[in-house]
């Protein structure tokens, strides 16, 4: 078992989101700041890998981008993007900068 008190992970703001070496309990709290980071750099365009898997993880992101109010939309990605194993995101423009925690 990992502490909790781990030191914050820095992770490229690009939009592509990696979640294969996270823990699922850090997602519900991972996902919507690194979606109001890239809304504040202008990044409206993002891909989230969650990989195949047993759809599970892919569940759990889908249900976190329909409460947020600035997701546009999101669909599995195409074949070329990661197929089931990823989503795609469209925000909307106009974020106010993210808060700390």
């Amino acid at each position: 078992m990992q502490p909790d008190n781990l030191e914050p992970v820095q992770i490229p703001i690009d939009g592509v989101l990696d979640l294969h070496s996270f823990r699922p309990p850090e997602i519900k709290h991972l996902v919507p700041d690194y979606l109001a980071e890239c809304r504040a750099r202008d990044i409206l365009q993002v891909r989230i890998i969650h990989g195949k898997g047993t759809g599970t993880l892919c569940r759990t992101v889908h249900a976190i981008l329909a409460q947020l109010d600035y997701v546009q939309g999101f669909r599995i990605a195409g074949d070329d993007g990661g197929s089931w194993g990823a989503t795609l995101v469209d925000l909307q423009a106009g974020a106010q900068p993210p808060s700390s925690r």
